[in-house]
């Protein structure tokens, strides 16, 4: 069975919201404006989360209460860098004036994570630089890192008309809390990766914020796999005309692990496009997926070109996915703005047309999971990232026909 919603907006509409309500204990609570959410350094000013608040209540926050306490001073992972030559690497007090460039944070975790984090990660890539190597930020974590809660800042600069690819790896076990602040500015061109490859039973909440200057692009690709409670929040905000912002993300969630991305895409100027599309799959007992995308085009932004897509494969009984897009818009001259969010079991006309073929059940559904995820994991880039994630998948199948075979 497939559930679907579909949304489509262009100039011929008037001022509109969309999907602005959710139900509560049975009854409806009208949302606030996505505008009028609370930002703020200071930890003390977001409440510990109870599951009830709109931006938690599908998480297991339960299960996040030494992050939630806000003193994050573990033994956090192990983090290297192997950069291009270019790109300057820095590592910085929190005092560093370049902090917080990309906003406040948006909630108790990411509060946390600021105020705890002692030494931030700076990555700077050079005005008008080219046609260099990628760069990979390793983040390994351990037993040590899976006892207490730390936190981890980091901070990617694209400065004016330079092109770069970063690559965000994250792995083993941690509770961490992160902050990654990502400055796009005029003209420049930055994809950033960030796979969570975790062991079981890592706990790994992480902010991205990024604000895109005039005339920039942002690739974003979210890769998550591993990990007990793995919840990403990807904040984007234009600041000029002309930005253009790609957000992109696959998922697969295993027994038990709860897996949750927020998106927020802030059209506060004229003239900017953006894309979001995230595909998971979910196999296994009690395996959770959370996807909510938020857009808000304010009264100022004009011309904006905006969709959002999420697309959820139910693999086995027991598995739950749910799947929020949310579109605020203030203003009727707009390119085009739409959403849409699916989720089903496998396509029989696919597996019907494959067995017909002769191609056996489990190599069909193989080739049925692989077809669905090839789109995002070949707009990567990174060769070695790619074979890597295609080899995760391939794992995570076998676990599906190990259970089937029970």
């Amino acid at each position: 069975m497939t559930a679907t919603t579909e949304k489509n907006l262009s100039t011929d509409h008037t001022r509109a919201t969309a999907d602005t309500a959710h139900s509560h204990g049975g009854g409806t609570v009208p949302e606030a404006s996505r505008a009028d959410r609370a930002s703020s350094f200071a930890l003390a000013d977001f409440p510990v989360p109870t599951g009830r608040e709109e931006d938690w209540r599908f998480t297991p926050v339960n299960r996040l209460q030494k992050i939630f306490a806000g003193e994050l001073h573990g033994t956090g992972p192990v983090v290297t860098v192997d950069a291009d030559e270019q790109v300057r690497v820095e590592r910085v007090g929190r005092d560093d004036a370049r902090l917080g460039v990309a906003g406040a944070p948006g909630d108790r975790s990411a509060a946390a994570a600021w105020e705890s984090f002692g030494e931030a990660l700076v990555l700077t890539v050079p005005r008008g630089h080219t046609g260099g190597r990628h760069t990979t930020v390793s983040v390994n974590g351990d037993a040590a890192a899976a006892e207490e809660a730390s936190a981890q800042h980091v901070l990617v600069v694209a400065e004016e008309l330079s092109e770069s690819l970063v690559v965000l790896d994250h792995r083993g076990s941690a509770q961490v809390s992160q902050t990654v602040e990502i400055d796009v500015r005029d003209g420049a061109h930055l994809t950033l990766v960030s796979v969570q490859d975790w062991e079981d039973g890592a706990v790994h909440l992480s902010s991205q914020r990024a604000k895109v200057g005039r005339d920039a692009r942002l690739k974003h690709i979210v890769v998550t796999f591993g990990g007990d409670v793995v919840r990403m929040t990807t904040d984007a905000a234009f600041t000029a005309p002309g930005g253009d912002v790609e957000l992109l993300g696959l998922y697969f969630t295993d027994a038990g692990q709860h897996q949750e991305h927020r998106l927020f895409i802030d059209h506060a100027v004229e003239n900017c496009k953006s894309r979001a599309t995230y595909k998971g799959a979910l196999q296994g007992q009690d395996a959770h997926a959370v996807w909510v995308g938020d857009v808000l085009i304010r009264k100022e932004a004009e011309g904006t070109d905006t969709y959002e897509l999420n697309r959820n494969l139910v693999l086995t009984e027991g598995a739950r996915a749910d799947s929020v897009p949310n579109l605020e818009i203030e203003t009727g001259e707009i390119e085009g703005a739409g959403h849409a969010s699916a989720t089903g079991r496998f396509d029989d006309e696919q597996l019907f047309y494959l067995r017909s073929r002769g191609v056996p059940e489990a190599d069909a559904r193989r080739l049925v999971v692989r077809g669905f995820f090839a789109e995002l994991i070949n707009q990567i880039g990174v060769p070695l990232v790619q074979e890597r994630l295609m080899a995760a998948i391939e794992a995570e199948l076998d676990r599906t026909m190990e259970a089937a075979r029970r």
